[in-house]
């Protein structure tokens, strides 16, 4: 009875979506690119479109090998099964060799593929329809001529079927992909916020990761007119919890001056804060390469955003914690691991090395309401590489994982979250458990 009942569940659920795509499409009047060539110098497109390809972070999606740059192949863990990214070099058999500057457009803006067919909203099509034309045509230019063509034949999804069925998604795409429009530069009060705005809403496709999700995986905004648009991820990506961007106090930049936020994005690290998870990649393969002006622009934007939530109390640091470990009291939960494992790179004092390991008080990260990613970084640890602009590689150790059984870790996470005036909750053993599982 139970395997019948799947079945019919499964079925209705096509049903609807047929019903859905159908009323859908009876609807809607779509267009797809209308771009067309202009007289630009060839070489000075290609050179622009190589460093917008930079701040796209094209590398991190299409480059699963460092000696075959984009030539796909990286996978991306859909709720569906796994699809692996194209190669979009030009070559004429794998990659994109054979596309007009309109297949182009339509694949990177309209979510749209040569053959018609809808991509996967891994493609952060989305955030890319406010990228002007002037910028696709650049990007096109260096993806014709700028990178080398590789014969290397493309990943197949593994989604069984109906899954892998690819109307839904155009259904999909309809419903929830934002029209694909100039981006209005005039609403902003001034030159910078609005170009740190246009890097940030799209060829940054910050809010694909920073953004919480609906049902239907879609994004809940798409740009600053939401008080949800960059105010934290609702649901880890690659067992790390992307953070709130926005002016919170807790948990997002609003204790970061734009000085070290810049310096943050730029290089991983600042006075008190180094990013984890996907967004080493981010600086490794993207905000490094940016000039200082766009980089200066983008951190302006994210702090111009008001808090996703304004009636959270601020942070106030608390002396007791450390006034406690110093005078030898490690009857806290968690106190005494965190002496004998962390304090001699992060202090007693919660506040860490500037610019050298990040401070734990009053850290976003630490007091976010999921703390999946902290006990990735404990379990698994962490490294940070050197950029241009701060050449020392540091790294956390992942012998802590060894060292450390469940228990312990939950304990010193409670300890951290709870500690020098962080707010964050305890965590349980069953978290650390289900977040070692995946």
């Amino acid at each position: 009875m139970r395997i019948r009942s799947i079945i019919y569940t499964i079925l209705l659920v096509i049903v609807a979506l047929i019903i859905i795509t159908i009323v859908t499409l009876s609807f809607y009047r779509g267009t797809t690119s209308q771009l067309m060539p202009t007289t630009q110098n060839e070489k000075e497109l290609v050179q622009k479109g190589e460093y917008l390809a930079r701040l796209g972070d094209c590398t991190s999606c299409h480059t699963s090998d460092p000696q075959l740059p984009f030539a796909g192949g990286v996978p991306f863990e859909i709720p569906i099964g796994t699809i692996y990214a194209p190669n979009i070099t030009p070559d004429p058999e794998y990659g994109i060799g054979n596309y007009s500057l309109r297949d182009f457009d339509n694949a990177v803006r309209h979510g749209i593929r040569k053959d018609g067919d809808t991509l996967y909203p891994a493609m952060p099509y989305p955030d890319y329809a406010v990228i002007n034309d002037e910028d696709v045509e650049a990007l096109y230019a260096y993806f014709m001529h700028g990178v080398q063509p590789l014969a290397i034949p493309n990943k197949s999804e593994s989604i069984m079927w109906p899954l892998s069925m690819r109307w839904p998604l155009t259904a999909w795409r309809i419903l929830y992909s934002p029209e694909v429009k100039a981006f209005n530069a005039s609403k902003y009060p001034d030159a910078t916020t609005a170009r740190g705005a246009y890097l940030v809403q799209g060829l940054g496709h910050c809010g694909s990761c920073h953004t919480p999700r609906g049902w239907a995986m879609n994004e809940k905004a798409y740009d600053d007119t939401s008080l949800l648009y960059l105010s934290g991820s609702n649901a880890p990506i690659d067992g790390w919890m992307p953070i709130n961007l926005r002016g919170d106090d807790l948990t997002g930049l609003g204790r970061i001056d734009q000085e070290n936020l810049k310096m943050l994005l730029w290089s991983g690290r600042s006075d008190h804060n180094a990013v984890f998870g996907g967004m080493r990649e981010v600086v490794d393969n993207s905000l490094q390469y940016a000039t200082e002006t766009d980089i200066n622009a983008i951190a302006h934007y994210l702090k111009s955003l008001a808090p996703a939530n304004p009636k959270n109390p601020p942070f106030v640091y608390d002396d007791a914690t450390h006034k406690a470990l110093a005078s030898g009291n490690d009857s806290q939960r968690g106190a005494a691991i965190y002496l004998d494992s962390c304090a001699a790179c992060h202090r007693t004092d919660g506040l860490g090395y500037d610019a050298v390991f990040p401070a734990l008080a009053g850290n976003p990260a630490v007091q976010a309401d999921n703390p999946i990613s902290l006990i990735h970084i404990v379990s698994q640890g962490s490294t940070l590489q050197g950029t241009q602009h701060a050449v020392t590689t540091y790294v956390m150790p992942d012998e802590l994982g060894i060292r450390l059984n469940a228990q312990d870790i939950a304990d010193v996470l409670t300890f951290i979250r709870t500690s020098w005036g962080n707010q964050g909750k305890a965590v349980s053993l069953e978290e650390v458990q289900d977040a070692l599982s995946q």
